[in-house]
């Protein structure tokens, strides 16, 4: 099992989901949390329920100035940075580009790829000066290729994972850089897919998405050491041979 006793993980989109399957498994490995969403409620929950090793930190990663005072009130309360996870992210508006709001299509954006870029952005400096730190961002299969009614969320994704192979690009020598694509995953986005009828992904069963904690147990696992062979590079669930290394069946 990883030992990640003494490090400090800062995840977004932490209120439910994969984000809150992921609080749980790091604090289980021994780490600090810092919980971050907008939601304040389920947060302040979340972080109740595991004790002291989690802060929650309401902010919308659409923001800079309120993602850049969320790392730092971690740094403050744990001492440091060693692992942000990216994982915030919003599905809608879920519709023919003929026939989408431009508003909601733009802050689809502002989430999905301007988070992510916020969230790098006020880490970087932080792990470059303790010299090494992890930057995981989750991905999808919607990030290489269209789906029908997911422009918004295509485009997005698409962002994201090149902001991430720019920052493996700049600094994959010091740093640990990865995505992580889980394919569908049992969490309100899918229901939300379903809801909206269009598309492949909204036919699917509710059986053929995978459980959080499966995604959880990965991006714990992607912080060892065992994982070292694949900096810079998007990991995919849907790889059997990698769903073994990391003991998921």
């Amino acid at each position: 099992m990883t030992d990640l006793t003494g490090k400090t993980v800062l995840i977004t989109g932490a209120s439910r989901g994969i984000g809150a399957a992921a609080a749980r498994a790091y604090a289980a490995a021994g780490a600090n949390v810092a919980l971050l969403a907008r939601g304040t409620d389920a947060i302040a929950e979340l972080a109740g329920e595991i004790g002291e090793q989690a802060l929650a930190i309401p902010c919308d990663v659409a923001r800079w100035h309120e993602m850049a005072t969320a790392v730092q009130a971690t740094v403050d309360t744990f001492g440091g940075l060693d692992v942000l996870v990216g994982n915030a992210g919003v599905i809608d508006p879920i519709a023919p580009l003929s026939e989408g709001e431009p508003d909601a299509w733009g802050a689809a954006i502002d989430v999905n790829l301007k988070g992510i870029y916020h969230g790098i952005r006020a880490a970087l400096p932080v792990m470059l000066g303790r010299g090494g730190g992890t930057v995981i961002t989750l991905s999808s299969g919607a990030a290489h290729r269209p789906v029908e009614g997911w422009s918004a969320y295509c485009a997005s994704k698409a962002g994201a994972k090149m902001l991430t192979d720019a920052v493996h690009h700049e600094h994959g020598r010091t740093l640990r850089v990865m995505g992580l694509s889980p394919g569908t995953v049992a969490t309100q986005m899918q229901r939300d897919i379903k809801t909206s009828g269009i598309g492949p992904v909204a036919a699917l069963e509710w059986e053929a998405h995978i459980p959080p904690e499966w995604v959880a147990k990965a991006l714990v696992w992607m912080c060892d050491a065992a994982a070292d062979d694949l900096r810079g590079t998007e990991l995919s669930l849907r790889d059997d041979t990698l769903r073994a290394r990391i003991g998921l069946s």
